[in-house]
């Protein structure tokens, strides 16, 4: 076990800062190009190339690196990708890892939400705010609004680009279709952000934002007759359902949890299917894979999947999808604060003073888990000899996270996914524009930094 801690040196009268190993009791001095010292300068510029440093870094120490910095911030930082100390951390001792004050600050634009608290206030909130997911009417509702929203706002919008010969940034393009489908799921209004003329969408621009437009959206939410969705749902159970509160009532709580749901359902959506067009672009089998096996089930002419029977069917687009997500995952790290002190199977020691960082980019690309080829884009990695997806477990595959936190909507976000790429691919023809610069933000959510730019032609002219 290796713990690598910052320390002042003399070295010829002058202080210099040294980075020490210390294995047990021994010190060691070690050169400049420890660890840390490799990250420094990624982590000071931003660079592209931070999570690549930190997979790189990780792969060297078996999967987990403790820097100790207590002397000059009283923090420590541990960082790891192996699937033992996350399985720990994310559900076998998920109690003593909280989210942690910094997390709550990051999110505050969101208010009270369930997805900002505490483990004591989150298991009351837990089974009221996820309790639509098991609603009959709530499945029912998902191929109505993806039919609406891929007719209405996707097809016109790529016919328009397709004809003008316009150059179209995809990342803005799912950014606006997956805003639209959520807010539409969550409050029964259509915000139109996807149309023809790409009109101006405050609540795209200016997240931080979210919660009061939410309040917006949600005054009109009556006028949307009987049709199912969250916000209406959440209104029925805390006003007299058997898992309602009188908090669960309140307007502040109820918009709290609507904006997450915005948040959530546009961010990750959006971002791997910017990521999933990269990939294919530079894979042109695997998208041939993919048309041949949406042609089972589409005619030659122009046509929209939004049956979910239909798109359960598309086993290797599915696989496709998980593979872009192991690679390029939306959310590229989890931060937990241990409330006490412990002991990780790796051997390290954590307490109060410690961050833990799980890498999910890291776990992605670790050859232990994946195998020698786990820098190469493989679908194929993903299919059963039954022609079925592999599952993979949670502490291992952390794209969707783990435990008690796990996120809910998966199964929904995969059905999305699936009707927009599958409409896109069966319709057009996707061009990707040369001389692009292409790497991954370094945020909350893992997007393509300056956006991804295409042009489109019909297949059915």
């Amino acid at each position: 076990m290796k713990v690598y801690q910052l320390c002042y040196s003399k070295i010829k009268g002058k202080e210099m800062l040294k980075a020490v190993i210390a294995p047990k009791n021994s010190l060691l001095f070690l050169p400049w190009n420890w660890p840390l010292m490799k990250l420094m300068p990624t982590m000071y510029l931003k660079s592209h190339q931070l999570y690549d440093k930190i997979t790189e870094i990780l792969v060297e120490n078996k999967g987990t690196i403790l820097f100790k910095t207590s002397w000059f911030t009283n923090l420590d930082i541990l960082v790891t990708s192996d699937p033992a100390n996350v399985q720990h951390v994310l559900n076998s001792n998920y109690s003593i890892y909280q989210r942690g004050s910094e997390f709550r600050k990051a999110f505050d634009f969101l208010g009270p939400a369930a997805f900002t608290k505490d483990l004591h206030e989150w298991r009351e909130d837990k089974k009221f705010t996820h309790a639509f997911y098991k609603e009959i009417k709530f499945h029912k509702s998902t191929p109505k609004i993806i039919h609406h929203t891929l007719e209405n706002g996707l097809l016109p919008v790529l016919d328009h680009v397709s004809q003008q010969n316009q150059v179209l940034d995809l990342q803005n393009l799912f950014n606006r279709y997956m805003l639209d489908a959520t807010c539409l799921s969550a409050t029964g209004f259509d915000l139109g952000s996807l149309r023809v003329d790409f009109p101006k969408a405050p609540l795209l621009d200016a997240m931080d934002d979210i919660a009061e437009a939410v309040k917006r959206i949600a005054a009109k939410n009556q006028e949307t007759g009987d049709d199912f969705d969250v916000l209406k749902f959440y209104l029925a159970e805390a006003g007299g359902g058997s898992k309602g509160s009188k908090k669960h009532a309140e307007k502040g709580f109820l918009v709290a949890n609507i904006a997450t749901l915005l948040f959530a359902g546009r961010d990750t959506s959006a971002g791997l299917l910017t990521w999933f067009f990269y990939l294919i672009s530079k894979n042109p089998l695997v998208e041939n894979k993919i048309l041949e096996e949406i042609r089972q089930f589409s005619p030659p002419q122009k046509y929209l999947f939004s049956k979910v029977e239909e798109l359960s069917k598309l086993v290797y687009l599915h696989s496709v999808l998980i593979e872009s997500l192991r690679l390029y995952p939306t959310v590229p790290v989890i931060i937990r604060d241990p409330t006490k002190e412990d002991v990780l199977p790796s051997g390290h020691k954590v307490d109060q003073t410690t961050k833990v960082f799980l890498c999910t980019y890291a776990m992605g690309r670790m050859p232990e888990i994946w195998g020698k080829d786990c820098n190469e884009f493989k679908p194929e990695r993903w299919i059963s000899g039954k022609e079925q997806v592999k599952h993979v477990a949670s502490h291992i595959f952390l794209a969707f996270g783990s435990g008690p936190w796990a996120c809910p909507g998966r199964e929904v976000a995969f059905t999305r996914m699936k009707a927009v790429v599958a409409t896109i691919l069966h319709n057009f023809h996707v061009r990707v524009l040369d001389g692009q610069s292409i790497s991954p933000s370094v945020s909350a959510t893992l997007y393509i930094k300056h956006g991804f730019k295409a042009t489109l032609s019909n297949r059915w002219v």
